[in-house]
């Protein structure tokens, strides 16, 4: 008999995708690989698949289909090819869990598929729930679906919540490393380049995620996120800027105690979590020492030089399409700044003045959310323009 969980990966070949892998690689008892997605890092996914031999791989990317086909047309792996199988492989039977770490607003469709699916979700895609929360968590609860956190915050506060679900909240704090760029002020931020923006000091991520750090719209975002994963209100989650890392997140119950959790950054343990939920896995992570920090401190976050985070708690409360206006604004800047094609301090004026310019809808569908978010790119790209 075959107990191993079946997994999905979708977006096997960015940061989260590659360290999943290498979680898996050290359980081969515990798990299997299904399916590998990628977006057209067909090289890798090659590499990958012919490691772990999943029952299928799928390349979103049509161009690089034959180039996928030929490498692993001896080896018995069924390969597809286009966005549309990138969803529809998440139905396959053998699947128990879906990994969803496909980068941004492409990341939805696949994760709603999955749900539709009734396949457990460990979601890193946040923008899933920033761009579609109400619809995603609705469906997730029609379709008895678990939605296992791998962000390591949202982690964080769903390890506190073990053992605690019939107790409400009070209020969660999810704390921030502050960046690259923690206590500079704007002089100095008008002059940053993508390259200094890319040195996180605690943690190994995609450049997508690595700026949105460094501009604090990674936490603006998981600030959403945290509202639909938790049920709360905007005034229910406090971001505290935590230089060292250590402690990921609290809750704080109605009785005033808090429960934080720890460790050392290293995005592997959330994934692991996830994968593995209930049960927690032997791992050979490094552990943490308490002598190696002697002090772990924490401080309010700036949002005078950081705009964003204040830009994405408004976001929230307008609610509708304002979040999904907000990811779309913010996911062309950052690639705009990447690219050189404006400064640091230009992202958030471009988001903000996206907000109040896209077209406003209060209960959007998921069509609807299509548009707009072809809409506020749209309007973006003409401002950069």
């Amino acid at each position: 008999m075959n107990n191993k969980r079946g997994i999905a990966i979708l977006g096997s070949t960015g940061s989260i995708g590659t360290q999943a892998l290498e979680v898996i690689d050290a359980n081969p008892d515990l798990f299997q690989v299904e399916v590998l997605a990628a977006h057209s890092n067909s090289d890798l996914l090659i590499s990958q698949a012919l490691k772990f031999q999943p029952n299928a791989v799928a390349i979103a990317d049509d161009s690089k289909y034959d180039h996928v086909f030929s490498a692993l047309n001896s080896t018995g792996i069924k390969v597809f090819a286009g966005e549309d199988s990138v969803a529809q492989i998440v139905e396959m039977e053998a699947i128990d869990v879906v990994l969803a770490a496909i980068v941004g607003f492409a990341g939805l469709r696949s994760t709603i598929a999955a749900i539709k699916a009734g396949k457990q979700v460990a979601l890193a895609n946040k923008e899933s729930l920033v761009v579609a929360g109400d619809i995603v968590t609705k469906l997730a609860k029609e379709k008895g679906v678990n939605i296992f956190p791998v962000d390591s915050e949202h982690s964080a506060i769903f390890q506190c919540l073990a053992g605690e679900f019939d107790n409400p909240i009070e209020k969660i704090y999810l704390t921030a490393s502050g960046g690259p760029f923690l206590g500079k002020d704007s002089d100095f931020l008008s002059k940053v380049k993508p390259v200094d923006a890319l040195k996180h000091p605690n943690w190994e991520m995609g450049d997508k995620i690595t700026i949105d750090s460094a501009s604090l719209m990674n936490k603006g975002l998981e600030v959403i996120e945290a509202r639909w994963l938790f049920n709360l209100e905007p005034e229910q989650i406090e971001v505290i800027v935590h230089p060292q890392s250590i402690v990921h997140s609290m809750v704080q119950f109605r009785d005033g105690s808090i429960k934080g959790q720890m460790g050392l950054p290293d995005m592997k343990l959330p994934i692991q979590y996830a994968l593995g939920y209930p049960r927690r896995i032997p791992s050979s992570f490094p552990r943490f020492n308490f002598s190696d920090f002697p002090n772990l401190t924490f401080q309010q976050a700036d949002t005078k030089n950081f705009r964003n985070l204040v830009l994405a708690y408004d976001a929230l409360r307008r609610g509708g399409n304002a979040p999904c206006i907000l990811n779309a604004a913010n996911e062309v800047v950052v690639s705009a700044f990447l690219k050189g094609a404006i400064r640091f301090l230009r992202m958030p004026e471009i988001i903000e003045q996206a907000i109040h310019s896209v077209r406003f809808v209060k209960n959007p569908t998921i069509q609807d959310l299509i548009e707009t978010d072809l809409e506020a790119r749209s309007y973006v790209n003409k401002l950069i323009k």
